[in-house]
């Protein structure tokens, strides 16, 4: 179940992530509510998965989740760039959660 709430964390964190940019600054009212609960309960839900979870890895593993799925994001909402090394490095970051994940098992 931990590791569900980690998944569960890491996908808030890309909500949060993308969401800053649709506040513009804090400017937004929806958009920043949105965000701020995205980031509180990414947070806690990350907090709740380390009870019984190794720090490290569920720290690396929530950052991995976050930033392919906000690199991704980017690509496909905001047009930021899919060349070949950028995916190749997201590929390397997904590796190394899929180790992480498995060295804890």
């Amino acid at each position: 179940m931990n590791w569900v709430l980690l998944f569960t964390a890491g996908l808030l964190e890309v909500g949060w992530a993308i969401g800053l940019k649709y506040t513009e600054g804090f400017t937004r009212l929806w958009p920043t509510v949105w965000t701020v609960l995205s980031m509180v309960l990414s947070v806690g839900l990350l907090g709740i998965a380390m009870k019984s979870l190794p720090v490290g890895t569920a720290y690396a593993i929530w950052v991995g989740i976050g930033a392919i799925g906000t690199a991704v994001m980017g690509m496909v909402l905001f047009g930021e760039p899919a060349n070949t090394i950028r995916l190749l490095s997201l590929l390397l970051i997904f590796i190394g959660i899929v180790g992480l994940k498995l060295s804890a098992s």
